[in-house]
């Protein structure tokens, strides 16, 4: 992949670190953002003169693990075939291998993920919470109504993103996703303890264990912290989810009406409204069409 030299005739222009192999795409190095497995660069699309982001990661880390690369893999071939406002949109992907690096370039959110956003800005409406939410549950609709069905499995603050100037929340970082089928049901232990379903840890679940992780991001947005902060360990956690115990975070939920929608995602898994019956409850009556625009009160 070529490298960039800057022209230092061109002392205002930003230097490109890399271009990918078709030229379109240009990396600067600063980093938006760093997972376990991936880092994700700001990048410019010069055809289209869009800001985007570039998604490396290094695949020597993984190259005797089938099952890591076969993630990796899978997270780009469905991303390439989903079209939803609420879903991050994937442009571009490649390997390239002088660096043993997987590459794909996605669309840029410009204000970070969700977790980072409402830390950032901690007095909004709870009008603005519920308009955040519906766009969730819109593109927890769409993976669920895909054929096949999508069960993104790793559903949390920290995997929504967000265009805060226009109040727009995305969906992405679908790397666990699961294609399931008819029966709708996936087998494997997968995810983020705080935000896991019950019957994750029974290894037979279906997409409603999208919609516990979604009542958990309510619960997160709302309170500004992280479900089961009073445990210390993993176990801990796993031990109060699979025994039905409420992180106290609940308790710290003064409107009963959110409290009892919160409680309607985290209850038993027949019990569980799908992501099409929330969209049509009346905790979001009201709201106005126009969704994309949230004042937040600084």
């Amino acid at each position: 992949m070529p490298r960039v030299k800057p022209d230092p005739s061109d002392k205002d222009a930003e230097p490109f670190v890399e271009i990918d192999p078709t030229g379109r795409y240009g990396r600067y190095s600063d980093l938006l953002g760093a997972g376990a497995v991936k880092k994700v660069y700001r990048a410019f699309d010069q055809e289209e003169g869009i800001e985007v982001a570039w998604n490396q990661v290094k695949l020597r880390k993984f190259c005797h693990d089938q099952t890591m690369m076969d993630r990796l893999y899978s997270e780009v071939r469905l991303l390439r075939t989903l079209q939803d406002k609420n879903i991050i949109v994937l442009y571009n992907v490649w390997t390239e291998d002088e660096n043993n690096t997987l590459n794909f370039i996605t669309e840029v959110c410009t204000s970070g993920n969700l977790r980072e956003y409402r830390k950032k800005h901690r007095h909004v409406s709870i009008k603005a919470l519920k308009k955040w939410s519906r766009q969730i549950l819109k593109g927890l609709e769409y993976l669920h109504s895909h054929e096949p069905c999508i069960i993104h499995r790793d559903l949390n603050c920290s995997n929504v993103f967000m265009n805060g100037n226009i109040g727009e929340v995305k969906i992405g970082d679908l790397g666990l996703a699961a294609t399931v089928g008819k029966s709708h049901v996936a087998h494997s232990v997968l995810g983020t303890p705080e935000f896991m379903a019950p019957e994750l840890y029974d290894q037979d679940y279906t997409e409603m264990v999208d919609i516990y992780s979604f009542g958990m991001c309510v619960l997160e947005m709302v309170t500004i912290e992280m479900p089961y902060m009073e445990c210390d360990t993993v176990v801990q956690i796993y031990r109060k989810v699979v025994a039905g115990v409420r992180p106290e975070a609940l308790k710290k939920v003064k409107d009963p009406e959110v409290k009892a929608f919160i409680e309607k995602c985290l209850g038993q898994p027949r019990a569980r409204p799908s992501a099409s019956d929330l969209l049509k409850d009346p905790f979001f009556d009201g709201l106005d069409d126009d969704e994309n625009y949230v004042s937040v009160d600084f």
